[in-house]
């Protein structure tokens, strides 16, 4: 045997737990909240973390406990609503068609599934891939913009027509330029730290959704949990979701959205149970990928580890790396546990009222976070957000709004 003893102190076991327990709550509330993101609640607590009493390595464990949370349970208010988080935004389409056809509760499960599998693969895989990234990162580094601009140019070839590569062009050059001059402009909050990107993703990705659902029908009745794809392929599935995932953990300017768009490219044949389990794969695989490349890189990649890198957290990576597990492992209790009753109550509402209310909801997030001028750019990115569908391209190509500042 090795010589090698694991010790851990009680207090600080129980420590890490409690910071887990209060993170899984407002990745929750995140994930279950149209227009809120857990970037945003992790900023948040990067802002006060000085008066947050404790070690600072609780707060963070807090913060990647809320991530991890948020990226299981985005799926919940997308497949409900229409409402996608941005990340969710590749496959927002495919789980309504599931939902149409009373198959959402089998979604929800399909989107745990890829989830937690996610985090099993990525936490091994993550050691070598950060190896491998150290070695490759300063070319891509010195090339980023050819980089970019290559990704962009893939989004568009993958549309399937001329028309849809027509839409996805002109809503990548106007997300591009809308966040070209949003993002780094001052804005005004009534909380510690002002966030555009909040009116920013809810126009884009949630607003012309509800605007649509407004004379739909509704959430129909929903037929039991089972799930009909085989375990060899849901394994296959999550794989690939788990690989795309690292793209957004290392590179730069590449969101979720823009990598679960070119994982589908790999899984269109297995229909819209294959598009949740893949986005959902890589929308979660990011949380650990990206935490891996903050310590090796010094670079962090996703909102909530800028938050982390913010609020001055240690990096101590077996520490972190527990939260992380621990919220996968009671998300993914919690998607289908809440999601059942959401889509439940969400179906007896009249779609009108629903859609009417969550607008308003979001008009006064994005005032909330970044005053009038978060108004006005929720205002602009809704008729952007217009522009995919009027051309049948993917909502992922409004990731422009990151994608092309960062290129330029």
């Amino acid at each position: 045997m090795l010589p090698v003893r694991l010790t851990a102190e009680p207090s600080a076991v129980a420590g890490l737990l409690v910071a887990v327990a209060g993170g899984v709550c407002l990745g929750t509330l995140s994930g279950l909240v149209p227009g809120l993101h857990a970037n945003t609640l992790a900023l948040l607590l990067a802002a006060v973390a000085g008066d947050v009493p404790g070690p600072r390595l609780l707060v963070g464990a807090a913060m990647l406990a809320a991530g991890v949370t948020h990226t299981f349970l985005d799926v919940v208010p997308a497949l409900a609503l229409g409402v996608p988080d941005p990340a969710m935004a590749a496959g927002a389409l495919p789980s309504h068609r599931l939902v149409v056809e009373g198959r959402g509760r089998e979604a929800l499960r399909l989107s745990a599934i890829g989830s937690g599998g996610a985090v099993l693969l990525a936490a091994p895989l993550a050691v070598p891939v950060t190896a491998a990234m150290q070695r490759v990162y300063p070319f891509v580094s010195a090339h980023l913009s050819l980089f970019l601009a290559g990704i962009a140019a893939l989004l568009v070839a993958t549309e399937g027509g001329v028309r849809p590569r027509v839409g996805a062009v002109l809503t990548l050059a106007a997300s591009g330029g809308l966040g070209h001059l949003l993002l780094d402009a001052r804005v005004s909050s009534a909380l510690p730290v002002a966030d555009v990107l909040v009116p920013l993703f809810s126009g884009l990705f949630g607003a012309p959704v509800l605007l649509a659902a407004i004379e739909g029908e509704g959430v129909p009745p929903q037929a039991g949990p089972e799930v009909t794809t085989p375990p060899r392929s849901l394994a296959a599935l999550t794989a690939v979701g788990t690989l795309c995932g690292a793209v957004v953990g290392y590179l730069p300017g590449v969101s979720s959205a823009v990598a679960a768009t070119l994982a589908l490219g790999l899984t269109a044949s297995g229909g819209p149970r294959a598009f949740v389990v893949t986005t959902s794969g890589v929308n979660t695989a990011t949380a650990v990928f990206a935490l891996f490349a903050l310590v090796a890189l010094g670079e962090a990649r996703t909102g909530v580890l800028v938050a982390l890198d913010r609020a001055a957290v240690p990096l101590a990576v077996p520490a972190l790396l527990t939260a992380t597990a621990v919220a996968a492992g009671v998300a993914a209790l919690l998607v289908p546990t809440l999601g059942d009753r959401y889509l439940r109550t969400v179906g007896r509402l009249d779609p009108r009222w629903l859609s009417v209310t969550v607008l308003g909801g979001l008009v006064g997030l994005s005032a909330l976070f970044a005053g009038a001028v978060g108004v006005g750019a929720f205002g602009v990115a809704t008729l952007v957000g217009h522009l995919p569908p009027r051309f049948g391209a993917r909502r992922a190509n409004a990731m422009g709004v990151l994608l092309v500042p960062l290129a330029l």
